[in-house]
């Protein structure tokens, strides 16, 4: 075994190429394990898409040993205990949070129903129905809706711009055999991170992991689609209609990956501009203007793209002046921001941070995560320099290089026939 100690994680590489790490937490009173897999979105093909979130689903629905749902959830809940599990774009991750005397029992329930799903023919058709339910109810929501128009138009006719769950139809055309394959294809040890906090030392966890995972089979995973980037030079803008009291407006352009210099700078800007009840886009347009109850704006970061949002839930009537009043504050963010601003934006961004790592279920994720996906845990500390060495000068320049009027993209739903009434708006 390769021994490695980063900091505040502990990690180790097993012999088969399966990494394990841990963060020890003394005086906590519950254990989280987190298991990440390369598996996503992200990875597949069209006729495959929605298969990693389908595949997920069927991984609580029994195992050789525990051969139905409730044999996997009942020794969780018996002792108080949650588990879950999330399918994203890049990868899919499953957790399991008890108090610390059972952190074997649920070690032994998580590593089961990842490494050797039962996929029982009937539960697959029972599942195939609650997923395209699980996809109904999303597209209900007007404001899910307008997060995939807008997803469509920042990374169209690729995976990155589809629903992570596919559609009714590709979930539909998905065969047992073809999850199993993918399955023996994606869950191959070198794909896998266990990640554990909690008060347990690392020595605790090799010992416990280790016997469970050593026959994990190795393998070669497939690989995960690049962004096939679109040359945008004018503002776009799609509505969806919906006969909605309110109007769901999501602005956007493209962003940076996790790796971009810029993303700390990037992050900034966004804290400054909308996330918070101090940021400008609340003040602006919720406090002073009464134009809507919801708004906030994101930056999100991936393997080699990403994304700058702003979201608001307004009036019909007055989503005009909404979207001219966020571009007018994306504007405004183009000139130095006062230092004061500044450091409370810094200071709310590495604030929130910190709380989150009080819980043990942030900290696994934290490095399970991260090392999965960049093969390196930066740490809160390293991570809260970062931020802290973000400059005015440097949200000045990210803001004028990023906010660019030809990349702007608009995605509304609401009762709107058409969008002839945005497009003129869009310039900052």
């Amino acid at each position: 075994m390769k021994q490695k100690s980063p900091s505040t994680y502990q990690k180790t590489v097993l012999d088969n190429g399966l990494r394990v790490l841990s963060h020890s937490m003394p005086g906590t009173r519950s254990v989280s394990v987190c298991v990440y897999v390369g598996a996503g979105s992200r990875y597949e093909d069209d006729s495959h898409a929605g298969i990693s979130h389908y595949l997920e689903h069927m991984l609580f629905k029994g195992t050789h040993r525990r051969p139905s749902s409730v044999e996997i959830s009942s020794p969780i809940e018996e002792v108080g205990g949650m588990t879950n599990g999330a399918t994203d774009r890049e990868l899919t991750s499953y957790w399991c949070k008890v108090a610390t005397p059972y952190f074997h029992k649920a070690l032994d329930v998580l590593l089961d129903m990842v490494r050797d799903p039962l996929m029982d023919p009937q539960e697959v058709e029972k599942e195939r129905g609650v997923i395209q339910e699980e996809l109904n109810a999303s597209n209900d929501y007007p404001n899910y809706r307008a997060e995939m128009l807008m997803d469509q138009m920042l990374w169209p006719n690729q995976p990155m711009g589809r629903d992570v769950g596919g559609t009714k139809e590709s979930v539909q055309g998905i065969s047992r055999e073809m999850m199993v394959d993918y399955f023996h294809r994606q869950y191959v040890s070198s794909n896998v991170v266990i990640s554990v906090a909690g008060d347990v030392s690392h020595g605790e966890v090799l010992e416990a992991v280790a016997p469970m995972v050593e026959q994990w089979p190795q393998g070669t995973p497939s690989a995960w689609h690049p962004v096939a980037h679109d040359d945008q030079t004018q503002a776009k803008v799609q509505v969806e209609y919906r006969k909605t009291e309110q109007a769901h407006l999501l602005v956007a352009l493209p962003g940076i990956s996790t790796y971009h210099p810029d993303r700390y700078a990037l992050d900034i800007m966004s804290t400054v501009l909308g996330e918070g009840m101090s940021s400008r886009l609340f003040v602006e347009v919720r406090e002073k203007r009464g134009l809507a109850y919801e708004i906030h704006s994101s930056a999100t970061h991936f393997r080699d793209t990403g994304s700058f949002v702003v979201y608001c839930g307004v009036d019909p009537q007055k989503a005009s002046y909404a979207v001219e009043t966020v571009l007018g504050e994306l504007h405004g963010i183009k000139a130095v921001v006062p230092e004061g601003e500044l450091e409370r934006a810094k200071g709310l961004a590495k604030g929130r941070l910190l709380l989150r790592m009080e819980d043990t279920r942030a900290v696994a994720a934290w490095g399970g995560a991260q090392e999965l996906l960049r093969n390196q845990v930066l740490t809160v500390d390293e991570v809260a320099e970062k931020v802290s060495a973000v400059t005015a000068q440097d949200v000045a320049r990210v803001a004028n290089d990023y906010l660019v009027p030809g990349k702007l993209n608009l995605a509304v739903v609401g009762p709107y026939r058409s969008g002839r009434r945005f497009q003129s708006l869009l310039s900052v």
